[in-house]
């Protein structure tokens, strides 16, 4: 009986616990959109890595996402800061930076 019970509770917890981690980060909708920005701005040029830098909140509801990216420009690679302001409340982006 005691077998069963673990056997159970083992295939319970392995089915339900990889949902966790399904769900997407918070950011990642405005990560997108900075990814989009970078290729509008540097068409034909590829994208070697990308980092989110965070978030700062500017004001109780507009926050301030940062994302860093690495451009191949020719034969030389350039950081290419991206920052995404929006308000927390509608997610609708208020501000979009492009800084080399």
């Amino acid at each position: 009986m005691k077998k069963a019970m673990v056997i159970a509770s083992t295939v319970f917890f392995l089915l339900f616990s990889s949902h966790a981690y399904a769900q997407p980060t918070d950011y990642q909708k405005f990560g997108r959109i900075a990814t989009a920005v970078i290729k509008e701005d540097y068409p034909g040029q590829p994208v070697k890595d990308y980092q989110y830098q965070g978030r700062k909140k500017m004001t109780e509801n507009k926050v301030a996402d940062s994302f860093e990216f690495t451009v191949q420009e020719n034969s030389a690679e350039k950081k290419v800061l991206v920052v995404v302001v929006h308000n927390l409340d509608n997610e609708k982006i208020l501000n979009i930076t492009v800084q080399e």
